[in-house]
């Protein structure tokens, strides 16, 4: 890379281009920032993976984003005739393509995703008995059906570890956030046929169960938990079951983020407050000079009381009064907020 940007200093518009620029390390696309900078190149990079991701903060600040929309099903259909009419090995094959659905489907929008499945499928067909591929003698008749056939045998529909990861596990999360139960399954199927890692999707859904159902069903956490336990145990494929009753569970609960809510309001609090010190009366006292400083000096203990609860001040000062928790409208979190009323009365304003 040295080499060719000392080459571009001795040209005038020099265009750099980077083919799946990705794969370059936080330190190879640093060493790009001066010629960028300074002109030296115009820098070109393509990437398959979200470049918010995969490209530094300071080269992508340098560069124009433009996205490369999927090709429209007319766009793919021409591709097609055009390949089994002009390419050099397919031209010379008697091809007739009945149906493009699935074809265009698998691609994805994608040329070269179609034009890979196109041969694998021709290939598929050269080797299957003459009645499954032939209208007469020498041809080959591809369908929907024919392709999806070789498709599940030969072609991964599903990227593990690019964005299309990340975007269907995002679609599944919220399709169990929105409680569509046929939604989640849609999702989970997709993972499942794609060979997700079944600990990625039952470890999520174990977040899920406190992020956004939390205490208006606290069984969830249990049920996901334990989901997760089984599907280590047992892998695929029969762990499909365990996640879909899961999934299913989950889409179907009431949903609170209230806890998730709590513990945001209580890091800004400490980020704004910083180290508050702990009250005297909450501090223990196992040596008497600690004693004599007032440490744990007039704490209550709860249950001496009536109802094992007294009223007294578990907060640092500044904070006093302060509902981070607030429960929301749900049946279980509602007998939470009596509960608390009745315990607190005005301290806190539930």
């Amino acid at each position: 890379m040295r080499e060719i940007i000392e080459v571009a200093k001795k040209q005038t518009g020099a265009i750099l281009f980077i083919d799946e620029i990705h794969r370059f390390n936080k330190g190879q696309q640093d060493a790009l920032l001066g010629a960028v900078e300074k002109g030296i190149v115009t820098l070109i990079g393509a990437t398959t993976e979200n470049p918010s991701f995969e490209v530094n903060s300071a080269l992508l600040s340098r560069c124009q984003v433009y996205i490369l929309k999927a090709l429209t099903a007319e766009d793919l259909n021409k591709l097609l005739q055009q390949a089994i009419t002009t390419d050099e090995i397919l031209q010379q094959k008697k091809i007739e393509i009945i149906t493009t659905e699935a074809l265009i489907r698998i691609s994805g929008g994608d040329a070269r995703k179609l034009l890979n499945l196109l041969e694998i499928v021709v290939e598929a067909c050269e080797g299957m008995p003459a009645g499954k591929k032939n209208a007469k003698a020498g041809s080959i008749r591809i369908t929907d059906e024919l392709v999806m056939e070789i498709a599940q045998q030969r072609i991964a529909l599903y990227d593990k570890k690019g964005e299309q990861h990340y975007d269907i596990i995002s679609a599944f999360i919220k399709s169990m956030r929105g409680s569509d139960p046929n939604a989640a399954v849609y999702w989970l199927a997709r993972m499942i046929e794609g060979g997700e890692d079944v600990k990625f999707i039952a470890r999520r859904m174990v977040i899920f169960a406190s992020e956004d159902i939390g205490n208006a069903n606290p069984n969830a956490l249990l049920l996901a938990t334990n989901t997760f336990q089984a599907v280590a145990m047992i892998g695929y494929p029969e762990s499909r079951i365990i996640l879909s009753q899961c999934a299913i569970y989950l889409a179907t609960s009431a949903k609170s983020n209230a806890s998730y809510m709590a513990i945001g309001e209580a890091l800004s609090a400490v980020k704004q407050y910083g180290d508050l010190p702990v009250p005297l009366h909450l501090r223990n006292a196992p040596t008497k000079m600690m004693k004599n400083m007032g440490y744990g000096k007039d704490y209550k203990y709860a249950h001496s009381y009536e109802e094992n609860f007294v009223l007294q001040a578990f907060l640092p000062d500044q904070l006093e009064g302060t509902a981070f928790y607030q429960p929301q409208k749900n049946s279980r979190e509602e007998e939470v907020r009596k509960f608390l009323k009745d315990r607190w009365k005005d301290k806190y304003d539930y």
